[in-house]
């Protein structure tokens, strides 16, 4: 309990859901995918995050540097996933790991239901912003 204690106060201090509002949940869901690596089994986690983006409600990406970020595939729905304000994760002796951690979401009413991470997948961050620049520039029509 200890070592959760100082991982929800800094995931209290994250406010606010990173996002590219240039693409629809479904969009952003098939291009992380298409640039995710293999399964690992956990990844390093002190504490906070760069930002979040949740893509609908079974899915989110955490980024945990700018150039770093991982899609993590929740055990079914995550209720108010995509509503609320900050997240938090579990996490043991600074590892997130697949099957024994969860997303905690947070706001003003407290901690909810935590939602267990079924799958973690690294993910290529040159190629995802690549093609996001490529996304907007072909809706901008240049």
């Amino acid at each position: 309990m200890k070592m959760f204690l100082p991982t929800l106060a800094a995931a209290l201090a994250l406010a606010g859901c990173a996002s590219t509002a240039s693409l629809r949940d479904a969009d952003q869901l098939t291009l992380y995918n298409a640039n995710a690596g293999a399964p690992v089994s956990s990844f390093r986690y002190f504490g906070s995050l760069n930002g979040w983006t949740a893509l609908g409600d079974s899915a989110l990406v955490v980024w945990t540097r700018a150039s770093q970020a991982y899609l993590l595939d929740l055990y079914g729905p995550c209720s108010r996933l995509e509503f609320v304000p900050a997240i938090g994760l579990t996490e043991h002796f600074n590892q997130v790991s697949a099957r024994f951690d969860d997303v905690l979401l947070l706001d003003r009413t407290g901690p909810h239901i935590p939602c267990r991470i079924e799958t973690i997948r690294p993910l290529d961050v040159k190629a995802i912003r690549s093609a996001e620049r490529a996304a907007r520039a072909q809706a901008s029509g240049t």
